[in-house]
């Protein structure tokens, strides 16, 4: 009879703890989704975003009713492509080599390959270099440093820039991996890791550290302005958790979306602030929000920026890394925090823009809220 209950009780046990993990992976699904492989903000741009960017280069959209929140969308019409400024100089003569972490994520192999495509030489810190070589498009590439790095470590990101010399960076690493054939269970024990020591995630220690590492090379110019030396790949809804239940309920549609209202461990909260210590740590800067990104969406479409976190709409990663590696050379982009969704399937009536220095020129520069971004 006792060892009846025994075995009974051993079977409601892991009965229990099945339960328990599925609860719990379902989170870690939700949280993966806004930092990594997210669909979480995916809606389409509605309506009225669109009709409003084909009419006007900068307005003010309130997206609810009379609601008082609003945001700023940027473009150039199609028919208005005023953007008569040249072209930059190619991206090589104005950075000696940009370290990318995260190389081998889902949205950090195509920064890689965009930037060896304009023949810049890249140091991808990586944790695994068996994966690198398989993940990058040519691991052999003559211009391609691949550094086995723990991001996690503010020693070894400072002595990973010392050694290759970079003058640039772009932060793609989301502090879990995105690899879509990852066990529940790892990404489990990087979510519960987050919830002990969110303080010591990647985004909290080699974010910093990079910007340390930079802060002692050249400024970067281009006809006299300031390019940033580092860009930060965030997420759109890093804010929304933050908002007054006034302003939830007035943008529902934007505070109501699950990982926004789950917010598990606070992940939102962590990539706020690795954005407002990037901002005070002295050195040129950009951060970019991108929406629902999407693997399925259209590539090569038109961005929209705006400002505020407001923005629903999907991207896809291919066109988030091309944003990425553009910001290096748009000194209209330093010290500011944008978000951005795509116009999909909009050829011929809509294409992309030769140029995004236009609608970059027209977003507002963090400092105008005392440094703290839009």
């Amino acid at each position: 009879s006792i060892k009846r209950n025994v075995i009974k009780s051993r079977n409601y046990l892991k009965i229990l703890a099945t339960m328990t993990i599925k609860r719990y992976a379902t989170l870690a699904a939700a949280s993966l989704a806004c930092i990594s492989s997210t669909n979480a903000f995916s809606g389409r741009p509605s309506l009225r975003s669109f009709l409003v960017q084909s009419t006007s280069h900068k307005t003010t959209n309130t997206l609810v009713g009379n609601s008082p929140y609003s945001t700023s969308l940027f473009s150039t019409p199609p028919e208005r492509n005023d953007d008569t400024s040249p072209p930059p100089p190619p991206l090589s003569t104005l950075v000696s080599r940009v370290a990318v972490a995260g190389a081998t994520g889902r949205t950090g192999k195509f920064v890689v390959q965009s930037l060896l495509s304009q023949k810049v030489p890249v140091l991808a810190l990586v944790r695994d270099p068996s994966k690198a070589s398989t993940v990058l498009d040519d691991p052999t590439d003559e211009l391609l440093t691949i550094r086995k790095t723990d991001l996690g470590s503010r020693n070894d990101v400072l002595a990973a820039l010392d050694e290759n010399q970079c003058d640039a960076a772009i932060w793609c690493a989301t502090g879990f991996s995105d690899a879509p054939d990852q066990s529940i269970w790892t990404k489990l024990q990087a979510l519960f890791g987050l919830a002990v020591t969110p303080k010591g995630t990647i985004d909290a220690v080699g974010l910093p550290a990079l910007a340390e590492g930079l802060k002692s090379t050249p400024k970067r110019v281009l006809d006299g302005k300031s390019l940033p030396k580092i860009v930060m790949l965030s997420s759109a809804g890093v804010t929304r958790p933050s908002w007054s239940e006034g302003k939830k309920l007035a943008l529902e549609g934007c505070a109501g979306i699950p990982i926004v209202r789950l917010n598990p461990f606070g992940i939102l909260d962590v990539k706020r602030e690795s954005e407002e210590t990037l901002r005070t740590c002295g050195v040129d800067y950009t951060i970019f929000r991108p929406c629902g990104l999407n693997d399925s969406w259209p590539s090569n479409q038109r961005p929209i920026f705006s400002q505020g976190d407001i923005a629903v709409g999907r991207i896809n990663r291919k066109d988030v890394a091309q944003i990425l590696v553009s910001i290096l050379s748009a000194p209209d982009a330093t010290g500011k925090t944008f978000e951005a969704i795509t116009i999909a399937n909009s050829d011929g009536y809509y294409p992309p823009a030769s140029s995004l220095n236009t609608a970059l020129g027209r977003l507002e520069s963090d400092s105008i809220n005392g440094g703290k971004g839009p």
